[in-house]
């Protein structure tokens, strides 16, 4: 596994948790669909208030995709402690997304 650079801390919630970005383009409709898996995934164990989520739209923040490192949409980034923890580009579906997330969720 590659080092990741560290990223400007993402606003933290009181508890700390980690921060989930969702990058998206708004006239993707894949991107449509990852959300609704990802709301999904969430809503499925009661983890809406695991991570404090972040929707960027890839297009109007171009820089702040770069800088993590994300170059295609959809796509999620944890960053937890600063850092980005894990990430999944693309995911075709809820199993993918919860994969990703399982380290995190109850």
């Amino acid at each position: 596994m590659s080092a990741r650079p560290a990223v400007a801390p993402v606003d933290r919630a009181p508890a700390d948790k980690p921060g989930l970005l969702f990058f998206y383009s708004a006239q993707s409709g894949q991107s449509r669909r990852v959300e609704a898996f990802l709301a999904q995934v969430l809503q499925r164990r009661g983890n809406h208030s695991t991570f404090q989520l972040h929707c960027v739209d890839a297009d109007k923040h171009a820089d702040f995709a770069t800088l993590l490192e994300v170059t295609d949409t959809p796509a999620l980034v944890i960053v937890d402690g600063g850092l980005v923890r894990a990430r999944v580009t693309k995911p075709v579906g809820c199993r993918q997304i919860q994969e990703l997330l399982s380290p995190w969720l109850r």
